[in-house]
């Protein structure tokens, strides 16, 4: 569905790319580990949003808010969400 993503899912992890309306893609982030309170089963969460027309990607704000536009650049395989960090902790990331 989005032939231009460009982070691979961390170890154990798998994205999954779900129409969430006419305009927007919703892309999950799903972590396949068993969770008790899960009952065994894995659990997913927002990674952000893609509106594919356009070409840009969206910060969540939570797994039905869309939140601000962000450059693909300044995020990661877990997250939409940019860092706050400055340059010292970038050389630890």
């Amino acid at each position: 569905m989005i032939v231009e993503f460009p982070h691979k899912a961390p170890t154990g992890y798998s994205y999954e790319f779900e129409q969430y309306n006419t305009r927007t893609v919703r892309i999950m982030l799903r972590h396949h580990a068993k969770y008790d309170y899960n009952l065994g089963k894995s659990v997913a969460t927002v990674w952000g949003f893609y509106a594919p027309k356009k070409r840009v990607y969206y910060a969540p704000i939570n797994a039905t808010s869309i939140g601000k536009e962000v450059n693909i650049q300044n995020t990661t395989s877990y997250t939409a969400m940019p860092l706050n960090i400055t340059a010292l902790e970038k050389c630890f990331v």
